[in-house]
C-alpha cells in the first residue's frame, strides 16, 4: 500500500516509537491520528508534526467505547482509516514472588496485560472495522493493514517480566490467525518484535544500565533507533506480501535471564 495520501492511527502515538512511526508517516504523506492518554504530550506532537497532517485523540486503548468513538472522529476528519499501528504499552517489572516471597498482585499482572495485549486487539478490531468498509486499493486490493508492536521478551523474557512477557507473547500468537481472520477482507497484519530500543524511558535510565543492555546486543553494538522501528513499520505497509508475520528488530540479541 502506498503510504500518500492514506490515514494512519498510531497509538501512543505521542512519544517514543509511536511519535516516530507518525513522525515517519507524516513525512511520506500519511494523515496521522494519535491516539494517546497523555493530551499534553499528544498536543505537543501534533505541533511537531502540523495540525493540518496530525490530529490529536485523547483515547484509553483498553476502553471500547473510547476507541469506537475516536475511530469514528477519525473517519469524519479524514474519510477514513488504511492504517492502524499499535504502540501504546507499559513495561513495569514485578517478580512471580517478592523478597518477602509474597505473591505478586495478581491486579498489576491483569493491568500490564489489559493494556498491552487487550488494549492492542481492542484497537485493531475497530480499526479493522472501518477498514473492511475502505474501496480495494492497488494490484492486491488492500483496505488495510495493522501493525502490532510485541517485544522480544515475548519470547526471551527477562526475570521480573512475567506480566510484560506474557502480554507480547500475546500479541506474537496473536499475528497469524488475526491475519488469517481478516485476509478475505484484504487487510494484512504484522507485528514488529524491538529488541533494546533508545525510546525516553530507556535513555533516562542510566548510563550503566543501559551499557549492560548493550552489552548482548550482536551487531551493530547500540541501541535501537525509534527512527528504524518507524522505517520498517513503513515498509510494512508498502510491502504487500508481508502478512501474518513478527519480525524481530534488535541486532540480533537474545536475551538472558538478568
Amino acid at each position: 500500500m502506498n503510504l500518500d495520501n492514506k490515514v494512519a492511527l498510531v497509538t501512543g502515538g505521542s512519544s517514543g516509537l509511536g511519535y516516530a512511526t507518525a513522525n515517519q508517516l507524516v513525512s511520506r504523506g500519511t494523515r496521522v491520528a494519535i491516539f494517546d492518554i497523555d493530551s499534553t504530550q499528544g498536543l505537543a506532537a501534533v505541533a511537531k508534526l502540523g495540525k493540518g497532517a496530525a490530529h490529536f485523540f485523547n483515547v484509553d486503548v483498553r476502553d471500547e467505547e473510547s476507541v469506537e468513538a475516536a475511530c469514528n472522529e477519525v473517519l469524519a476528519r479524514f474519510g477514513a482509516i488504511h492504517i492502524a499501528v499499535n504502540c501504546a504499552g507499559v513495561a513495569p517489572a514485578k517478580r512471580t514472588l517478592d523478597r518477602q516471597n509474597q505473591p505478586m498482585p495478581l491486579g498489576d499482572f491483569k493491568s500490564v496485560v489489559d493494556i498491552n495485549l487487550v488494549g492492542s486487539f481492542n484497537v485493531a478490531r475497530i480499526a479493522a472495522s472501518k477498514m473492511a468498509n475502505n474501496a480495494p486499493i492497488g494490484e492486491s486490493l488492500e483496505r488495510g493493514v495493522i501493525i502490532n508492536t510485541a517485544s522480544v521478551a515475548g519470547y526471551e523474557g527477562q526475570i521480573g517480566q512475567t506480566a510484560y512477557a506474557a502480554s507480547k507473547g500475546g500479541i506474537i500468537a496473536l499475528s497469524l490467525p488475526m491475519a488469517r481472520d481478516l485476509a478475505p477482507l484484504g487487510i494484512r497484519v504484522n507485528t514488529i518484535a524491538p529488541g533494546i530500543m533508545g525510546t525516553p524511558m530507556l535513555l533516562n535510565m542510566p548510563e550503566q544500565l543501559q551499557q549492560n543492555l548493550v552489552a548482548d546486543i550482536q551487531f551493530p553494538k547500540r541501541l535501537g533507533l525509534p527512527d528504524e522501528f518507524a522505517s520498517l513499520a513503513a515498509h510494512i505497509v508498502e510491502n504487500a506480501y508481508l502478512n501474518g508475520e513478527t519480525i524481530r528488530l534488535d541486532g540480533a540479541i537474545r536475551m538472558q535471564p538478568k
